[in-house]
């Protein structure tokens, strides 16, 4: 990013919680940060713990492993479930949940999922596109696994291809399940994340549209 360009300190969260965070949580340790996002699969304990220090806000999408959520959803925190949520000028979308694999509430068939896309592209043609895509599973051949709980959806592609998301987070694949599982891919122009436990970014603050 420019020097002379303004952009927002962004925490991806994801599948673990980051123990210098929590379990050694000091005063000013959240400081500097805009914006928290959880990509799933985090105790609801832990995203309240965080809304109640932070100052901005907390968004998440669910993960497989999230369905307590459904009876203790993180407290003072914001849900970005199919829908899209506008942060200076920056338009962040979310899709939650994973391959269905063994009949969780937050898991979906190929089929189901691109309903959700679909529906979700709705919304995103009358905001006029997006800036950041946030989802729990990854795409298919986009740093998933070849197992089927952590296969990607091919559907996302869709969603990728027509609106060009500068930045497409996710958690879901753990970067201790293998040596070469990557933290940052590029892939015509779009910056893919793995936010597994934590990862920080500078994002640039789009121009007046």
């Amino acid at each position: 990013m420019d020097m002379e360009e303004k952009g927002i300190k962004i925490l991806f969260l994801a599948d673990e919680p980051d123990k210098g965070i929590w379990d050694f949580y000091t005063p000013g340790k959240l400081d500097g940060y805009d914006l928290i996002i959880s990509c799933g699969d985090l105790p609801p304990q832990y995203l309240s713990f965080l809304a109640t220090y932070f100052k901005g806000p907390v968004l998440y999408v669910h993960g497989n492993h999230d369905e307590c959520y459904v009876d203790t959803p993180p407290d003072g925190c914001i849900s970005i479930e199919g829908t899209i949520y506008e942060f200076e000028g920056i338009r962040i979308a979310g899709l939650g949940g994973s391959m269905e694999y063994s009949g969780g509430i937050f898991q979906f068939d190929e089929k189901t999922m691109r309903r959700r896309v679909n529906k979700l592209m709705r919304r995103i043609f009358f905001k006029g596109g997006i800036d950041i895509f946030v989802t729990h599973s990854p795409a298919a051949d986009l740093n998933d696994s070849s197992d089927l709980p952590h296969k990607g959806f091919q559907c996302f592609h869709t969603l990728l291809k027509k609106y060009h998301p500068r930045m497409f987070a996710h958690g879901h694949v753990h970067m201790s399940y293998s040596y070469n599982q990557p933290r940052l891919t590029e892939k015509e122009g779009m910056v893919v994340i793995n936010a597994y436990q934590k990862y920080e970014v500078n994002f640039p603050i789009p121009p007046y549209r």
